[in-house]
């Protein structure tokens, strides 16, 4: 660029410098002072620092002056001194006398002036578009010069006649102006009236008053401080048609000014910003103070322009309605008003023809004529900027001229910086004065090159920068910026006045060499516009690229504008100015008409053997008949392998088993997580348990290939037959119903997925929105919605009702590019976005991958290594064509002339390389580049796989153009089968000719003969030009054999960041990893060597710049030239003949000829990877995707390929040979051919490099220097482009984007500065009421494009799936019992076999069953009994101790509709059950007290009782006051099948949200009475989670206690409230034996609940046949409550279920043996049996022992079993044993739970029972040594059970008279153990029993007194030995109460 600079200021103050400059000026003798400029702005990239101390004069604001200046938003309060007298005229316009004043009524009306008055006009605020005639003496009216008029007033009333008004403020009420401020002549009295030449009064030249005397220092008002501009709610003020002029592209101005962001943001303010080239000034930046710290502005509107504009208009045009004037707050005064609603400032193109008339601005002063012929003169249509001020009227020749408000709005924008500050609490910073900011202006446009176009942001910034210096004293305390030295600040110095402005303009102008011309005009800008066409026309601006036209002529105010005359620069900025659809009207006018006609015949002109065509027809005459046609004849003569039936065989196709990449299952899994936190979350917004399956729709762009794309990834990744929805043998029509394309027809199939979602309340619906930055439109603001119905349509599918209020459908948007939907109106909250995942942290690869993406960054990148040739070019001498051309055909669009050059260009090269060479002169070195290789690739491969060649052709007309160019002069060259032509639209499919079909089909060993490609992967390896066309891509994959992108012709006057980096998106690609270096090195000389032996043409040599290298070097390294622009570069023809050219492909290949199925043809699952290689998750017993090896072709990114006809699976891919050769590469399935014939294929095949080469992407010089610039930060000037064109900056006051920030942060970035246009779907969004909007089931998924985003949410369909079935699956333990071989004869079973009730004679005959067989009880003592002798071999350690702790064994289980759930289950059934219902106040319960006293702890015990609202029917309260009295029971004899008579009580700690206390299912809705008994410091949170239960709290003192306190209490409680029933009921003539006495204790894990159905042949029959079945609980509780006499029955239970239960277990329905985990308690019978209340483990085998010995029956139904989940927290595990004092979290092992007394020993925090319990387990056999596996000595334990391990046996038996006890006379025991014995144990009672010599004795006391106490009273010294030191207590501290222990030998 000429006079670069980076666009800082230097850190001198610039007034000063102004001052400085223009002293030195007046004192210099030197004619031409130093240029401001060059002191300004060319010290680059200096530290920004700041200057404190004076601020800056007032930048004086003109008093309302301005014509509207009067209006404001208050009701008005006229400023009249006295009341208009009775019954005068108040109407506008008219005078009290009633007579008419307005102009335009009275101008042909004879008046009489007086002498020495004049006719003047008069504004009135209340009717802005007329002037009111008044007659006014002259001599208070200013001379010319602004001067000499007396003070005071004197006029006449011209309606009434009425004289010698002396006063103005009495004239102006006399002719009702009704002001609102005091009166003033200078305000109120504007033009000279004149008569023309036919005699009518008109508005002559403005009343120059001058001078300061009226000038006020008001700043803004503070009602204005903050003033944000509402939407307009009315659309009245718009016109109906849409404004032609709004451009949905980018907003040069970044943001418009006030009302614009009202509705259909009027057409002046948008249009798309043009960029800058690479040199622009760096944009400043902002992010270095940190502004992102401030907080968001709090109104919800746009910061227009917040604050009182500077100046004020000066009137509005006729035709321009004025806004309605509500809108605005005070003070915003007519400049917010803007250009006014309906009136278009940019062209609008007609329905005939380009019309482009443009309405002229806010006008006023005489009008300014445009010359007729002034585009012919020009070559360019002029671009004016209004600026400041009046605009003059334009009249005559307005096609020729485009006028745009965008300079104004960035000035407005620039100006609301300072009340963004005063939001944050900053006293009033007065904004950059307007004469600065023209003056910055001139600054800017002087250091533009010739090449560049301004751009509103980069001005935007240095306003921005400037103004920030000049007030940084002031803004650093509102910024949280790190403290940066400050220079002294200089004295104040005075402020540039209007009248130095043009001096000092023209001075910076003159440095320039004549590209900015400035006009300095005395009175109005009419004259300098009418000056600068003179001088137009003149030729006199020829080098002139801006006309600078100021006027300061006013009172200090000014009114200034800026052409742009450049040719280059006019016509870039006149088209950016139209949106989309003008665009392509315009070139679809300028081809229908023929006007591109006489761009043909310039074209024919330039070949001096003629005209291109009758060249053509010549060479072919003459070559006709000799030319092979035969593409595969010319190749097959190569050396190539043949295959054994004798065809050519390409060794660099190979198919690779598809995979999902691990970035893909990230992904895939970040989807389900947030998923899972939604469903967490407290919202209740997503019920994740209620779903049983995933059904899915994914909706895309109206795009035939993307449609056909998609199809073939849903086939191939398998998810259909995954997610259950389809069988095997699916058909294509079957997957077309999961997919939809947004066309006309999307509505119909859209409603069969809502109705299908609604009908299917368990079903989870995703509907996915792939591309979802497509079409954005609102439905309700769009003004075509009623006549085209394809307009708006996602908004109105996607974000209807029905969508959004679905419990069961969640939105997933999938794009590259979210920017649009990350506003400050999204609808997508920021915890559910998703960003694909970085591939390295810290340089440290996250995933191993054997492919590396090649996305924008890694292009850019290659333009800066130095080492290659860049894979972004642009074209030099293509744009030097363009540029001339455009010259010389001004009124074609530059696209029209782009698109004839660039075919014209493809057509010389074409005929250069089949044998014209003199047509090589005609071409540029790029398309001669990728012509040759595209002709010559077929034929360096035996089996002729070529290179694709993408030209991307936006306007689809133009398009059709060059393809039928193209066809013809490949026709003319006879080349139709060496390469196809084709025109690839987003409305039709792929067409292919048949001889390229035919290759296809060989290629990829399809055998079906009707199949056609579908989509752009399955080109893989055809040589061809892909003509792509349509405004946006819309996510269509292209194949790997993809080697040039030529993007030359895209529109790159349009540019957003979207519309740029979706362009560029088309070459992203997967290459293969970099190769291991030894390999690496090895490969590439071998890779080199192959070059030279085959390649037959130097075509396939690359030479760099530097010299011919042989040596390849990947991508990133090939040579590179000293330029950018390869036409420069010295790159020859031969620059790259496979080297850049002839690589990429891979082909779908089939699989072997046996299958016969159809299926869809290649590109893989992923969705978007052109990568080879990735494998699919391999799928047994899937159906196709087991047999398809599925696979995406490259880099194709978005899916999309077509589902194929052949069934085999048909898998793309392609290995370079540098990936084969690596160890990481992903063909190592594939066999490489041996060495030497794959050296001499790796050059052959174009396919060969396509894995370490991306393509080669040709750039606009335009956009290539915007990707290719950067600023400070390293960031891509792109990337601080408007995001999108449907949203728009919050504000100019914002930070700029930053290298280093993240995708998280980016998003952050625009959700705080950008909201959506009107247009936009989410514009409406906050007005919804909530604070934030964001819907909780929609989530945001961005990744690269091409990236694999479409396998990665297939792949998240599935995992999705699988957790919904795992959420409807439990883990339940499937253990077989054990010692099962020590069960006793078979005489002793129960034998009625088909009993369904125990018979009770026959079950009081059978033994005791004495053994354990829970296998939960594996590892613990065996019980002996004197009916089996048991061997030691029968019970060997059945595991190792290593594998105790091992997990226990489970089985999967679907939950059945009887289950009983944790917290996480919710379904519309329980809702009222869990207390969840509206009719029940969540929560409302109430605590009860309720005391018994209990005579074996000597003290009362107080239970508290929650009780729900909802369950007090259950309980009995005291009449006057209301104390719980008791439970009700029912009586035995009740008969009900409606509830369950047995209260069921579950113990529980730790488990709140998973234990399975919701048994409304599982008791298939009937009534119970359920309690949960927990511990008191757990209530609370177990009130949260089951607020509907009823909780029975233990006291305090049982906080630490095991589950046997909590069995203790439910038993000791309910059997006192037995008592209490019988007596209340015993008063209703009831007998105390019919009160129902069972309870049930379940343990909290019971999942399921079983039959076993027996089928018997006979009653004594051995065989029969069983079989299980699942049941409810009230099934199993209503059947054994049904037993008859089942009151004799003190305990009752189930088998556990497993699912090894052998036919002999159940084969006899009832056991007299152990019950637990879900017992059935009769409390009358067990009265005197208690639990052991300080037991922690085995309590209920020690209670079961206790009841037997007691005399009790025990039965255990065999045909019922209970499933128990494994609950992997709370529970027993909940008991962490740790050291009391230290922090040490070290776990302590079990030989540290007991201690000597006394000593030194660390205390352990735990219960001491809890020690003692857990020490007898790992280590009794310290106590009792000679019982280790001695099962026929086992120890004798006296009343209670203890676990000694399982290699202890021991023998049970209860002191208690009249107890059962086995006989023991023959017994020997190896062992005593007592524990805490009571007073039944004598030593009368020990006496019975025999001891082995040496056998030993552990007595267990509460305290050590109490220890000796049992020794002396048992005589235990009789015949026990004691010592000292065999006295242990459990580590516990004192206070602990810790159990002491005696060991003793006996003697």
């Amino acid at each position: 660029m000429g006079n670069s600079y980076a666009g800082q200021l230097k850190t001198t103050r610039f007034e000063e410098v102004l001052h400085n400059s223009i002293e030195a000026s007046l004192r210099s003798n030197n004619l031409v002072p130093r240029p401001i400029f060059s002191q300004l702005y060319l010290e680059a990239e200096q530290q920004l620092a700041a200057l404190e101390g004076g601020s800056r004069v007032d930048n004086e604001e003109e008093e309302e002056e301005g014509e509207g200046g009067l209006e404001t938003n208050s009701p008005p309060n006229p400023f009249q001194l006295h009341p208009p007298p009775e019954g005068c005229c108040t109407t506008d316009g008219f005078c009290q006398a009633g007579k008419d004043l307005r102009l335009v009524s009275i101008s042909n009306e004879p008046i009489d002036v007086p002498a020495g008055f004049l006719l003047v006009g008069a504004k009135s605020p209340s009717l802005p578009d007329h002037l009111l005639v008044c007659a006014v003496d002259k001599r208070f009216l200013p001379d010319d010069n602004g001067h000499n008029a007396l003070l005071g007033f004197s006029g006449n009333c011209v309606g009434c006649g009425k004289k010698g008004f002396c006063y103005f403020t009495e004239f102006s009420n006399h002719i009702n102006l009704k002001l609102t401020t005091q009166p003033k002549k200078q305000k109120h009295l504007k033009y000279y009236l004149v008569r023309n030449a036919q005699g009518t009064l008109t508005k002559g030249p403005l009343i120059c008053w001058k001078g300061s005397e009226f000038r006020s220092r008001q700043i803004a008002t503070s009602t204005c401080s903050g003033s944000f501009f509402p939407a307009l709610e009315s659309t009245a003020a718009f016109p109906s048609e849409p404004i032609p002029g709004t451009n949905p592209s980018i907003l040069m101005g970044a943001q418009q000014a006030g009302p614009a962001s009202d509705h259909s943001s009027l057409s002046a303010t948008v249009g798309p910003a043009v960029f800058n080239g690479k040199d622009s000034p760096k944009c400043q930046q902002l992010a270095k103070n940190n502004l992102l710290a401030l907080p968001r502005p709090s109104a919800l509107g746009i910061l227009s322009n917040s604050g009182p504009p500077k100046k004020r208009h000066k009137g509005w045009s006729p035709e321009s309605p004025s806004a309605p004037d509500g809108g605005y707050p005070q003070g915003g005064g007519n400049r917010a008003k803007y250009e006014s609603t309906g009136v278009s400032c940019v062209p609008q193109v007609g329905l005939v023809g380009p019309a482009s008339v443009t309405f002229p601005v806010v006008a006023s002063g005489e009008p300014v004529s445009v010359p007729d012929n002034l585009l012919k003169i020009c070559k360019a249509k002029p671009v004016i900027f209004k600026g400041h001020g009046n605009f003059p009227y334009l009249c005559g020749n307005l096609n020729d001229v485009v006028v745009s408000p965008l300079l104004y709005t960035c000035y407005q924008n620039s100006q609301s910086v300072s009340r963004a500050y005063e939001q944050y609490g900053a006293s009033a910073i007065q904004p950059i004065s307007e004469e600065t900011q023209l003056l910055l202006t001139v600054y800017y446009l002087v250091q533009l090159a010739a090449d560049q176009v301004p751009l509103m942001e980069d001005l935007e910034q240095i306003f921005l920068r400037s103004w920030r210096e000049s007030h940084l004293t002031e803004i650093r305390q509102y910024q949280q910026a790190p403290p940066q030295p400050f220079p002294p600040a200089p004295s104040a110095t005075a402020p540039v006045t209007s009248a130095q402005l043009p001096w000092l303009a023209s001075l910076a102008a003159s440095s320039c060499n004549d590209s900015v011309h400035v006009i300095e005009c005395a009175y109005s800008l009419a004259e300098g516009l009418s000056e600068m066409f003179r001088l137009l026309v003149e030729g006199k601006l020829a080098k002139t690229n801006y006309v600078v036209i100021i006027c300061a002529c006013r009172s200090a105010a000014i009114d200034s504008c800026i052409a742009v005359t450049g040719k280059y620069q006019a016509r870039i900025l006149s088209e950016s100015l139209l949106t989309p659809a003008e665009y392509q009207k315009e070139v679809n006018y300028e081809l229908v008409t023929g006007k591109v006609d006489s761009l043909g015949a310039f074209f024919s002109t330039l070949c001096p053997e003629g005209d291109i065509d009758i060249l053509l027809d010549k060479f072919h005459q003459e070559n006709q008949g000799h030319i092979s046609s035969s593409l595969t004849a010319s190749s097959v003569t190569k050396a190539a392998s043949l295959d054994v039936s004798g065809t050519p065989v390409c060794t660099s196709y190979h198919l690779e088993p598809h995979s999902i990449r691990p970035f893909q299952l990230a992904v895939a899994q970040k989807l389900l997580s947030h998923v899972c936190s939604i469903a967490d979350s407290s919202t209740q917004n997503l019920d994740l348990g209620s779903f049983e399956k995933v059904d899915f729709l994914i909706c895309i762009p109206p795009s035939e290939v993307t449609y056909q794309q998609t199809l073939f990834h849903v086939w191939h990744s398998g998810v259909l037959l995954e997610l259950g929805l389809e069988k095997e043998h699916m058909t294509k029509q079957r997957v077309e119903q999961y997919v939809l394309k947004l066309d006309a027809e999307a509505q119909t199939k859209f409603k069969a997925f809502l109705q299908n979602s609604f009908q299917n309340p368990h079903t989870l619906f995703v509907l996915i929105h792939d591309h979802a930055h497509w079409d954005l439109v609102s439905a309700v603001h769009n003004l075509y919605s009623q006549s085209d119905p394809s307009v708006g349509l996602v908004d109105r599918l996607l974000n209807c009702r029905e969508v959004k209020e679905a419990p069961n459908i969640v939105t997933l948007h999938v794009t590259s590019f979210p920017y649009a939907l990350q506003t400050q109106h999204t609808l997508i909250s920021p915890y559910n976005e998703i960003h694909w995942p970085a591939s390295c942290s810290n340089g440290v690869d996250l995933y191993h991958e054997n492919k590396k993406y090649f996305g924008l960054s890694e292009f850019i990148e290659s333009t800066l290594s130095g080492h290659s040739l860049p894979l972004l070019r642009y074209d030099s001498s293509f744009e030097a064509m363009v540029t001339a051309l455009g010259k010389r055909f001004p009124r074609l669009h530059s696209a029209v002339i782009r698109t004839f050059v660039l075919v014209q260009h493809y057509a010389a090269a074409l005929m250069a390389v089949s044998g014209l060479p003199q047509m090589k002169n005609y071409t540029s070195v790029e398309t001669l580049e990728i012509t040759q290789n595209l002709l010559n690739s077929p034929k360096q491969c035996p089996c002729g796989h070529g290179l694709m060649v993408l030209l991307r052709v936006p306007c689809s007309p133009l398009a059709a153009v060059a393809y039928e160019r193209l066809a013809h002069v490949r026709a003319r060259l006879a080349l139709e089968e060496h390469f196809e032509i084709i025109l690839g639209s987003p409305s039709s499919g792929v067409t292919v000719g048949k001889h390229f079909v035919k290759q296809l089909r060989m290629w990829q060993k399809i055998e079906d003969v009707e199949w056609r490609p579908q989509t752009y992967l399955e080109l893989e390896g055809l040589p061809c030009i892909l003509i792509f066309s349509g405004m946006d891509p819309h996510g269509e994959s292209l194949p790997r054999s993809l080697r040039y992108c030529d993007l030359r012709l895209i529109n790159s006057s349009c540019l957003v960041r979207t519309a740029l980096e979706q362009e560029l998106g088309l070459a992203a690609y997967f290459v293969s990893n970099e190769v291991p270096l030894e390999k690496g090195a090895r490969n590439e000389a071998l890779e080199s060597d192959a070059e030279k032996l085959s390649s037959t043409d130097n075509e396939d040599e690359e030479l760099g710049t530097e010299g011919s290298t042989l040596e390849k070097r990947s991508p990133m390294k090939r040579e590179r030239s000293h330029s950018h622009d390869s036409a420069s570069s010295s790159l020859s023809s031969k620059a790259s003949g496979s080297a850049l050219g002839g690589e990429s492909s891979a082909q779908p290949t089939g699989l072997p000829q046996g299958e016969h199925a159809r299926s869809p043809q290649p590109c893989g699952p992923t969705e978007e990877g052109r990568a080879p290689g990735e494998k699919q998750r391999p799928r047994a017993s899937q159906g196709p995707p087991s047999a398809i090896s599925r696979h995406s072709p490259g880099l194709t990114p978005q899916p999309d390929c077509s589902l194929k006809t052949s069934q085999r699976s048909v898998q793309v891919s392609v290995t370079s040979s540098c990936s084969q050769l690596s160890s990481s590469s992903g063909s190592s399935s594939s066999v490489a051919p041996a060495a030497g014939t794959w050296v001499l294929q790796a050059s052959q095949c174009s396919l060969t490099k396509a894995c370490r080469q991306p393509p080669v992407v040709f750039l606009p010089k335009l956009v290539y220097d915007m990707v290719v610039s950067t600023d400070s930060s390293g960031l891509p000037k792109a990337a601080s482009l408007l995001p999108s064109p449907s949203v728009m900056w919050t504000s100019s006051f914002r930070p700029l984007l930053s290298k280093t920030m993240t995708s998280t942060e980016q998003s952050l970035y625009y959700r705080q500065w950008t909201v959506p246009r009107p247009s936009h779907m989410d514009y409406g969004n906050r007005a919804e009421g909530r604070v934030d909007g964001f819907h909780p089931r929609r989530l945001l998924l961005s990744g690269p494009p091409q990236i694999g985003k479409t396998g990665a949410y297939l792949q998240f369909l599935s995992v999705l799936s699988r957790m919904l079935v795992r959420l409807t699956e439990v883990d339940v333990y499937d253990e077989e019992e054990i010692n099962i071989n020590l069960r006793e004869e078979s005489d002793w079973h129960y034998l009625q076999l088909s009993d369904p009730w125990p018979d009770l004679e026959l079950f009081k005959k059978l033994p005791f069953d004495y053994i354990i067989h829970d296998p939960k009880y594996e590892d613990a003592s065996l019980i002996c009994s004197h009916y089996q002798s048991i061997k030691s071999e029968d019970r060997g350690m059945s595991r190792k101790p290593e594998d105790l702790y091992v997990r226990r064994q489970t089985a999967r289980m679907r939950l059945s509709k009887y289950a009983a759930y944790n917290t996480y289950h919710h379904c519309e059934q329980c809702h009222q059950y869990m207390g969840f219902h509206p009719r029940y106040q969540l929560y409302e319960s109430t605590l009860h007290a309720f005391a018994f006293s209990y005579s074996m702890l000597g003290e009362e015990i107080q239970l508290h009782f929650i009780i729900p609202k909802s369950k007090e029917h259950h309980f009995v309260f005291s009449q006057p006051g209301g104390q719980l009295e008791s439970m009700r029971l029912p009586l035995v004899t009740d008969k009900s099948h409606e509830y369950i008579k047995s209260p069921t009580f579950t113990p529980t700690t730790g488990r709140h949200e998973h234990g399975l206390f919701n048994l409304y299912h599982a008791m298939d809705g009937a009534s119970h009475l359920h309690v949960l008994v927990v511990k008191e410091y757990e209530m609370a949170i177990y009130k949260k989670y089951w607020p509907n239960h009823i909780m029975l709290v233990l006291p305090s003192i049982f906080n630490s206690a095991g589950v046997g306190a909590a069995h203790f209490l439910i038993k000791e409680l309910s059997y006192h409230n037995l008592e209490l029933e019988r007596n209340r009921q015993e008063e209703l003539g009831i007998k105390p034996q019919d009160i129902w006495p069972f309870i049930v204790i379940s343990d909290d894990s019971c999942v399921m609940w079983n039959v076993v159905d027996v089928d018997s042949a006979g009653e004594r029959s051995r065989e029969f046949s069983w079989s299980e079945r699942n049941v409810s609980l009230k099934h199993i509780m209503q059947h054994i409550e049904a037993a008859p006499n089942i009151t004799h029955y003190a305990l009752l239970g189930l088998r556990k279920w497993s699912s090894k239960t052998r036919a002999s277990e159940v084969r006899e329905p009832f056991s007299r043996c152990h019950v637990h985990n879900f017992i059935i308690l009769n409390v009358d019978l067990t009265q005197n049996v208690q639990y052991n209340q300080n037991r922690f483990l085995c309590d209920d085998v020690d209670f079961n022992l206790r009841v037997h010995s007691a005399g009790l029956l025990l039965c255990r139904f065999n045909r019922f079993s209970v499933m128990k989940k494994q609950i992997v927290v709370g529970g027993h595990r909940s008991f962490h044993i740790t050291s009391k004092v230290s922090d040490n979290s070290a776990a302590v092992v079990p030989a540290q739970y007991i201690c000597a007394p006394d000593s030194k020993h660390t205390f352990l925090a735990a219960p001491a029972q809890l020690l003692l319990e857990k020490f007898l387990q790992h280590h009794s056999h310290h106590f009792f040594p000679l019982s280790l596996k001695n099962h026929d000595h086992p120890v004798l334990s006296v009343d209670c059970y203890l676990n000694l391990g399982s290699q202890i046996s021991v023998c049970y038996v209860s002191s208690r008279p009249h107890s059962l006890n086995i006989s023991c006379s023959d017994l020997l025991f190896s062992g005593l153990l007592l524990y805490l014995c009571d007073s039944f144990v004598g030593a009368s009672f020990l006496k019975k029993f025999h001891f082995l010599k040496g056998a030993t004795l552990c007595v267990i006391c509460q305290d050590r007194s109490s220890l000796r106490q049992t020794v002396v009273r048992l005589e235990l010294e009789d015949e026990w030995q004691f010592r000292l030191r065999d006295e242990f207590q459990t580590a516990n501290a004192r206070e602990d109460r810790p159990l002491f222990f005696l060991t003793g030998r006996h003697i």
